[in-house]
């Protein structure tokens, strides 16, 4: 259930509702907006919300009481109507800006994620995208460098003043990711890690929680919900793709997803064209189709040299392409009535 607080509501009123909320056994999130607030109520039973709704609806300072039938109500549209915007140095997601996240699929060495994170900065990137912790679906394949990778990561925003953005695999990781990463990314094998969830919910970095690559929109959003339940409202979902019948592209890229997200929702939504075609001939004209879809922003692999990648070549961008994209991107803005 969501209450909904008059503009006229003072702090008192705000304390006073949450108190005899928890009091009564209930979780209570609070969303304090420019004019209103909302009260997420967890735990009220469908036999008691109409009486709830009656008590509280009688304050004077109360809207009005909305029930909510979806499993999920801290992510729902209802709980922040105006939407949800995360800050992140001086790049702001969720707004009318178009941001883009870019770099290689796996940190290599020390020069190639600097050389990388130059080159994307220069043409226009807002934050660079690296792989430390790299799942495989082989065991005997390359698994990332590790803590010298997140050490890489961490030199190349010295040098370019772009945050990082890596992923997070494990809860016994949870910790030292965070030392060095500015947003923390959950990857579509754990998008219903729910111990996972939890552990980024509580450490209140700003989290890319990834589709499942077999989730249906309702448990993405319920994924995105444990995190949420834990404190962290800085979460941006990330359509990735699915997996379907269809062998031409590694995944089938959702592009209903996206506006079903932002009419579902209030967190940012990102595209990932790279994991969602698998081929990075695609990659250009599924990133323009997601922007124009409402997509918030998208991230992107891009690799000096893709025919030599570790991981993932096959889905990188050439600086080239990446620059050819970034130009179609710019033209695609004012169209769009957004801006990059």
């Amino acid at each position: 259930m969501i209450i909904v607080l008059s503009s006229t509501a003072s702090e008192r009123n705000r304390d006073d509702v949450a108190a005899n909320l928890k009091e009564r056994g209930y979780g209570v999130h609070v969303s304090v907006g420019a004019e209103k607030t909302i009260i997420g109520v967890i735990g009220v039973g469908v036999e008691e919300k109409p009486g709830l709704s009656d008590q509280f609806e009688a304050l004077p300072f109360v809207e009005k009481c909305l029930a909510v039938s979806a499993p999920y109500k801290l992510v729902g549209k209802n709980f922040r109507p105006g939407g949800t915007t995360i800050t992140v140095g001086n790049v702001v997601i969720g707004g009318d800006t178009m941001v883009v996240m870019a770099g290689p699929c796996t940190v290599e060495t020390p020069e190639m994620i600097i050389e990388t994170a130059h080159t994307v900065k220069a043409m226009g990137a807002h934050i660079l995208r690296g792989g430390a912790y790299k799942p495989s679906t082989s065991p005997y394949s390359f698994h990332g460098h590790g803590v010298p990778g997140l050490q890489m990561l961490a030199d190349a925003r010295t040098e370019t003043g772009l945050p990082i953005i890596t992923e997070v695999m494990d809860v016994r990781d949870v910790e030292t990711v965070c030392e060095y990463a500015d947003i923390l990314q959950i990857g579509t094998r754990n998008a219903q890690n729910y111990n996972l969830l939890r552990e980024v919910g509580m450490a209140k970095k700003p989290v890319m929680l990834k589709r499942g690559m077999s989730s249906k929109i309702e448990e993405w959003l319920q994924a995105a919900e444990y995190i949420v339940s834990q404190g962290n409202y800085e979460v941006m979902l990330c359509e990735r793709g699915v997996r379907t019948f269809e062998t031409y592209t590694r995944n089938t890229f959702d592009i209903n997803a996206i506006p079903s997200i932002r009419e579902l929702s209030h967190l940012p939504i990102i595209a990932d064209p790279s994991h969602g075609t698998g081929k990075a001939s695609l990659v250009p004209d599924v990133t323009v189709a997601a922007f124009a879809a409402g997509a918030h922003g998208a991230i992107i692999e891009v690799h000096p040299n893709p025919a030599k990648a570790l991981k993932d070549g096959a889905q990188s961008l050439t600086p080239e392409a990446f620059e050819t994209l970034m130009a179609r991107l710019k033209k695609l803005a004012p169209a769009i009535g957004r801006e990059l």
